[in-house]
């Protein structure tokens, strides 16, 4: 069975507050139709069941004083390792020598490599990032780091030119407006939805890292950041024509919160949504494996928390964190 893995930088379930929460008040349509006219906020129970989706509420805080960071909490995804227990700290932007060392060493698309699947990322990354890297003037974030570890090669605007890939911000409109590519063809949110659905249906895994929304948090710009979700809307529209939902799950989730209040330029503390996209016996059997890893799991104990500290939204409930990611990804696809 497929996974399309789609990755959303900084994206937290926060308050029903259209003030300070542009998921609150965006025109997606697409996505309250698949939540069965919810939006994406903290649901008022562990989880919410419609025909076509599941959505639960994961603890980005790991048991680990200070605000989650975007490297730890993506190889804490990418490895199922509660990284920020074991270093005693969250980091980031970029990945720290400790964190690269556990990416290395380790992780889904090296594990699934192996196995004999099929695995891919799916951004296309402009000419002037791999001369940044090749220089040593730029470092690999967590998630080309894992992908480049795992011996992936990372698609060009070759790929990109071709259907192969698509850019940072899906149709490609930034690769014209600030990297000067004024040739790169363009596409409409739709169209680049259908894309992402025809290139996951030839691998076992695809993923795709959508950062835009991270930084949108950090502008605390209410406006551009309607505007951003909006076409992620229009993409999910596209993806979700495309896509033949018996034959595999799409998963969506974050590293950790930022959008969802642009009351601060700061992350949160709030928990990271994770959607489900798929026949009802898929989601069933991801989220089977999901729970199981975290009943099993290690219990992190944290003695001083940040209050308020929301990692336990439903007090007396086990809730699944960034680390039951990895092993319920790799026990649905057979490993």
């Amino acid at each position: 069975m497929r996974l399309l893995f789609l990755f959303l930088d900084g994206v937290g379930l926060g308050k029903d507050d259209p003030a300070t929460n542009p998921l609150a008040g965006a025109s997606m349509p697409n996505l309250q139709s698949l939540l069965g006219g919810k939006r994406l906020l903290l649901p008022d129970q562990p989880g919410l069941e419609t025909p076509h989706a599941s959505l639960l509420a994961l603890d980005a805080n790991l048991g680990v004083s200070g605000l989650p960071q975007s490297a730890s909490g993506q190889a804490t995804l990418l490895t199922g390792i509660n990284i920020p227990a074991r270093l005693g700290y969250h980091y980031g932007p970029k990945p720290n020598p400790p964190i690269a060392e556990f990416l290395r060493n380790g992780n889904v698309f090296n594990a699934l490599r192996k196995g004999g699947r099929s695995v891919a990322l799916l951004n296309a990354y402009p000419p002037r990032y791999f001369a940044a890297i090749a220089s040593g003037y730029r470092i690999y974030s967590a998630i080309p780091l894992a992908a480049v570890s795992a011996g992936l090669s990372l698609k060009t605007a070759a790929d990109l030119s071709l259907g192969t890939a698509l850019a940072a911000d899906f149709t490609a409109q930034g690769w014209r407006e600030h990297l000067g590519l004024t040739d790169t063809p363009l596409l409409s949110p739709v169209k680049a939805g259908r894309r992402l659905a025809t290139l996951a249906s030839g691998y076992d895994l695809a993923f795709f890292e959508y950062w835009l929304s991270d930084y949108a948090g950090h502008r605390q710009d209410m406006l551009s950041a309607c505007s951003l979700l909006e076409t992620l809307d229009g993409v999910i529209g596209g993806l979700l024509e495309a896509w033949d939902e018996a034959s595999g799950l799409i998963l969506l989730t974050s590293d950790h919160g930022n959008l969802e209040d642009l009351s601060t330029r700061r992350h949160t503390h709030n928990p990271v949504p994770l959607l489900l996209i798929g026949a009802p016996h898929l989601r069933q059997t991801f989220l089977h494996n999901l729970w199981h890893s975290a009943r099993t799991r290690p219990i992190s104990q944290d003695p001083t928390p940040d209050p308020p500290h929301p990692q336990q939204p439903w007090p007396g409930q086990i809730q699944p964190d960034l680390s039951d990611i990895a092993p319920a990804m790799l026990s649905y696809l057979g490993l």
